[in-house]
């Protein structure tokens, strides 16, 4: 069991001009941050990596490490992982050298190390990041490949025909498109223009050497901090302003996922608080069907541990969960590597917060691929469905103040 040493500064910069002042001089780089709420994470460099929380013995002043975390979509897919993904290393929790957050009682820098932190160090870190200028943002000129209609017609078609044949009721499909931009695209542009621009949601990222991860996402996974928990289901999409939302379709669809949340948080929690109906969440380009979880968590149980029983949901592969992850491979073209997995930070208490990994995008050079899926259940439409996913794509293209509506695209 390693031995961590963390000391935690108070500094008066704004944090995320702080991290751009910073990152510059480290390849590891992990961002979790749920806009329009206090808390926020970015981590720089690599101290440790470790398979559980369990495995970190640290000595703290007041604040407890925090430790990022990346997951696959799914794992045991044996097919080859996109090139960009296969760079990524294959490990459960990393601790940063530096992390800054924010919490409600301020922001922080954070020094971690496996040895004694000696304070010119923690010092000369905090100088800089108080120091740090108002950022500024460069965006690359964006091509966008559009993918092939015909595959995706039959790609639903074979989904739909495993769901007339009994074997699942619902399967979650993925597109994926390929972008190019004319300048290597760079990890705090892209980060900035998800957390400055329209993107609502959580902004999470990862990178490794010069490859990067990174999207916004709306679905909260799990969140638990001192017993507390709260969860969401999110499952049924359609334009804004559109009264398919509540179409008997998206209902099914929705309640797919409810009842397998429900199942989870009921085995994991008590207080438990779920409501009968859904509400209606609106994001800038597209309105979803959504189902607050509120509970509290049963002794010895983490945030990890209730974001791994949960994950992946109805809403991120299908119903059951495990045919239609079996069916995935075979009647998707590509392994989804993160796209659709699991992100999030945890203290080394087993506090902590996890999103599924969806509205994301990876990229290396001038090259990327961007990724959106859409929930295929009795009823759908190819038509219908590839339209939903390209007002996903808008959010991840968005970074680059992209649209599809007056973006370079080409077939």
């Amino acid at each position: 069991m390693p031995k961590i040493f963390t000391t935690s500064v108070p500094i008066e910069a704004d944090i995320v001009d702080a991290f751009c002042a910073l990152q510059k001089d480290f390849t590891d780089q992990f961002v979790y941050v749920r806009k329009g709420e206090p808390y926020a994470f970015f981590g720089l460099g690599r101290c440790i990596a470790v398979a559980d929380l369990a495995d970190i013995d640290c000595e703290t002043s007041e604040h407890s490490p925090y430790l990022f975390s990346f997951r696959r979509f799914d794992e045991g897919d044996p097919r080859p992982a996109d090139p960009l993904f296969a760079s990524f290393p294959r490990v459960g929790f990393m601790l940063p050298e530096l992390v800054l957050f924010r919490d409600e009682t301020g922001t922080f820098l954070q020094v971690n190390s496996l040895g004694p932190v000696y304070e010119g160090r923690i010092d000369r870190f905090a100088r800089r990041a108080n120091a740090a200028p108002p950022r500024t943002r460069t965006t690359p000129t964006l091509t966008v490949q559009r993918d092939s209609y015909e595959n995706w017609e039959q790609t639903v078609e074979s989904a739909l025909g495993i769901i007339d044949s009994g074997r699942a009721s619902k399967l979650v499909l993925s597109r994926r498109l390929d972008v190019r931009a004319d300048a290597p695209f760079s990890f705090k542009d892209v980060i900035l223009g998800l957390l400055d621009g329209e993107a609502e949601g959580i902004v999470f990222s990862y990178r490794y050497g010069d490859v990067f991860f990174t999207g916004c996402s709306p679905e909260l996974l799990a969140h638990s901090e001192g017993g507390e928990v709260t969860s969401m289901c999110l499952a049924g999409s359609a334009p804004l302003g559109n009264s398919a939302l509540t179409s008997e379709k998206n209902l099914r669809e929705h309640a797919h996922v409810v009842d397998f949340v429900r199942s989870v948080i009921e085995r994991n929690c008590y207080d438990v608080e779920i409501p009968d109906s859904p509400d209606v969440l609106e994001l800038p380009t597209i309105a979803h069907l959504h189902t607050p979880v509120r509970a509290r968590l049963l002794e010895g149980r983490t945030s990890w541990d209730l974001a791994a029983q949960l994950y992946p949901t109805p809403a991120l592969s299908g119903m059951p969960v495990g045919e239609a992850m079996m069916s995935l491979r075979t009647i998707e073209s590509h392994n989804r590597g993160f796209f659709g997995g699991i992100a999030g930070v945890s203290d080394a208490r087993g506090n902590g917060e996890y999103c599924v990994t969806i509205r994301s995008g990876v990229f290396d050079g001038e090259a990327g691929y961007v990724y959106a899926g859409c929930g295929i259940v009795h009823g759908s439409s190819a038509a219908d469905e590839y339209a939903e996913t390209d007002l996903k794509f808008k959010t991840i293209l968005s970074a680059f103040d992209w649209s599809f509506d007056d973006g370079d695209v080409h077939e």
